[in-house]
């Protein structure tokens, strides 16, 4: 019981231990990826405010005014200059031999050169001496007069190092100056989109070409256009997101400034700078973009710490193969990783919540979800981890939890059984003294200690074993008084046989000698008594009497107020019988006579005797008598009904069994159902 209730009781305890535990340590986790999600957004949010509003501002400063309108002016001044067969050799082959072999080394394809040729005079012109030069556009950013004398390089001589140190101190990809035909008439970098038409030229299908129309269609100078990430031809490809304010003077919109968003001011923010555990996020926590196209735009951490790993991950996730190790080479998956999630699946969808669900790696992940929207960027935030990190605790938990319980059930399992031996000890005692005397034993008695229940029922136990006693030493008395009542009303063996149950007793004796003897007088002699005193009269003559059969071995069948059935031969077969019997009754002659010199009675003996077969048993149901009856009974009992006076009687039977006697006389026969029967009379021999 004590293991029981204590065990039962650890594991309750346990068990709330546990639920609690566990459910507190997964809202923590579930807290952290939604702290950091939350985090993440809020960070997001006001990067790009800041650098939309840097745009803005610089879109109204005078200098990028002032810069629109001389590089509008010097554009159309190079609408009539010509090109020279050696301008037009340099640009060819600076996209014969250097632009087009870096994109398709970025790109991982194979472009046309003439597919990106400028197609007018003025952006051959000016790629020739700001492009086609340098194969780096790190160099190319630094020249800042071409030394041609044109009215375009004396602004781009004038405003080049304006933009440069804005370059650099914003961290920009590129900054783009546009008039209002669409044309490119500055860049910062001096790239291929240098004079390039947007309206008509290569670039025409660029997210820059889509976000320029939708800048000047703005009313508001403070307004800017922020397109999503595409591919950008002249980025060699690179995914690029353009930020864009138009330019306006005196109301009146002259051109569009387009800055393009490097990717890192994204990855810095998704990642914390790659700072994961120093925001609490273990070995797998991240957070990433994602947009309506379900392509990422930002870069996964596994793809920055561990990039092969990351690209079996994916391609068994589900990934091509191809396009996981372009993620890994260009060590980039915007625009790349394909992520269709349930997260995403249910934030595109403009819901906001956290769930269980396999991530594009196929890892289970606890992820925290939310749509974003940045300045009309429809994108989604997932911040996630592997549950096998995210739930660590929880399982360290709940492997302490089970230690606990195994070392307090341990424990408690010795205690108990050492207690039990204590508590058991008196118990065992008692229950020996129990099986002592449910074994026949009386008067067991066990040590007991009061102050206690199993004192108490030790004590109470005592006192029943006494009881016990005192209650066997009564039922054996009544036994042994029993035994004495039922060995006077029947033989010894028939008294065992009725005592072990048998219902129907009865038995057939073959060489039987039977005595019945009827007491003459005794109603006269009993008419001066009282009943008790004429009873206790007749029972003294009955006692002699059976003393007088004990020692002849006669058995005493029954009795009546004045006669006295008995046999010999009946349970112990005897040689002898007839010679008991005739002494038995001359023997109870001497005993009436006695009786009658005592109380001047005149009383006598009338005997009949019998011998042959005889059968005995127990006569009636509810009332149980022993009787005897048979030819030699019924006989014994006629010959000394027929009989005048006193005296014994005898059939011929028992006068042949007794040979040759001179006491014996004639007195007449009875009638039988097998003839008459000679009757003797036996005299008692002289003293």
């Amino acid at each position: 019981m004590l293991l029981g209730v204590s065990v039962l009781a650890a594991l309750v305890v346990g068990a709330v231990g546990y639920v609690n535990g566990r459910d507190s340590l997964q809202a923590a986790a579930l807290n952290q990826v939604t702290s950091l999600r939350e985090s993440r957004i809020t960070e997001l949010k006001r990067s790009f405010d800041q650098f939309t509003q840097t745009v803005v501002s610089q879109s109204r400063n005078a200098s990028v005014i002032g810069a629109t309108q001389a590089f509008e002016a010097g554009w159309r001044d190079l609408q009539d200059q010509p090109v020279t067969s050696a301008d037009q050799s340099a640009v060819d082959a600076w996209y014969q031999d250097t632009f087009v072999p870096q994109l398709d080394q970025r790109s991982g394809g194979s472009a046309n050169p003439e597919q990106f040729a400028p197609t007018r005079d003025p952006q051959t012109y000016l790629q020739a001496r700001y492009t086609a030069p340098f194969d780096d556009y790190d160099k190319a950013i630094q020249r800042d007069d071409a030394g041609d004398g044109s009215t375009w390089s004396a602004a781009h001589a004038q405003y080049q190092s304006y933009f440069r140190q804005a370059v650099d101190a914003q961290g920009y990809e590129d900054l783009l100056l546009m008039n209002t035909d669409g044309d490119v008439v500055y860049s910062a970098y001096g790239g291929a989109d240098l004079g390039s038409d947007l309206e008509d030229g290569p670039y025409r299908d660029s997210n820059l070409a889509t976000g320029y129309e939708q800048a000047l269609q703005l009313t508001n100078s403070d307004a800017v256009v922020v397109t999503d990430f595409g591919r950008y031809v002249p980025s060699l490809n690179v995914p690029t997101l353009w930020v864009m304010s138009p330019v306006a003077e005196d109301g009146r919109v002259i051109g569009v400034m387009a800055v393009q968003v490097p990717v890192d001011l994204i990855t810095q923010v998704m990642t914390g700078n790659q700072g994961w555990k120093n925001d609490g996020l273990g070995d797998t926590g991240e957070s990433y973009l994602v947009g309506d196209d379900n392509l990422m735009r930002s870069y996964p951490r596994q793809l920055l710490e561990h990039p092969k790993q990351y690209q079996q991950d994916v391609i068994a996730a589900g990934t091509a193969p191809a396009t996981a190790k372009r993620e890994v080479a260009v060590k980039g998956s915007v625009l790349l990783q394909q992520v269709n999630t349930t997260p995403v699946t249910r934030a595109l969808q403009g819901k906001t919540g956290t769930v269980i669900a396999n991530d594009y790696r196929g890892k289970e992940t606890l992820a925290a979800y939310a749509p974003l929207e940045v300045d009309g960027l429809r994108w989604v935030v997932v911040a996630q981890m592997d549950t096998a990190e995210a739930f660590a605790p929880v399982n360290d938990f709940t492997r302490n939890i089970g230690l606990a319980l195994v070392g307090i059930i341990v424990l408690v399992s010795l205690l108990s059984l050492l207690l039990a031996q204590v508590f058991v000890r008196p118990i065992r005692r008692l229950q020996t003294a129990v099986n002592r005397v449910s074994a026949g034993e009386i008067g067991v008695e066990v040590k007991t200690k009061q102050g206690d229940e199993i004192g108490d029922l030790g004590l109470a136990f005592n006192d029943m074993s006494r009881s016990l006693r005192v209650k066997q030493d009564l039922l054996d008395e009544q036994r042994r008084q029993n035994d004495t009542m039922l060995l006077t009303l029947m033989p010894e063996e028939v008294a065992r046989r009725y005592k072990q149950g048998d219902e129907t007793i009865a038995e057939d004796h073959q060489d039987v000698a039977v005595v019945y003897a009827d007491i003459i007088g005794i109603d006269d002699f009993a008419a001066g008594l009282t009943a008790e005193e004429s009873l206790s009269l007749v029972n003294d003559v009955w006692r002699s009497f059976d003393e007088a059969a004990a020692r002849h071995g006669i058995e005493r069948v029954r009795t009546t107020r004045s006669g006295y059935l008995a046999s010999c031969g009946l349970s112990v077969p005897r040689v002898d019988n007839v010679r008991r019997v005739i002494e038995f009754a001359a023997e109870a002659e001497g005993v009436l006579e006695r009786f009658n010199a005592q109380h001047g009675a005149s009383i006598a003996l009338r005997a009949g005797v019998d011998t042959g077969q005889v059968t005995s048993g127990l006569v009636g149901r509810s009332s149980i008598v022993y009787d005897m009856w048979g030819d030699a009974v019924s006989l014994a009992y006629r010959v000394q009904g027929i009989a005048p006076t006193p005296g014994v009687y005898a059939t011929q039977r028992v006068v042949d069994k007794l040979g040759d006697r001179a006491d014996v006389r004639d007195v007449g026969e009875v009638q039988t159902q097998s003839g008459p029967q000679r009757v003797w009379k036996l005299d008692r021999p002289s003293a």
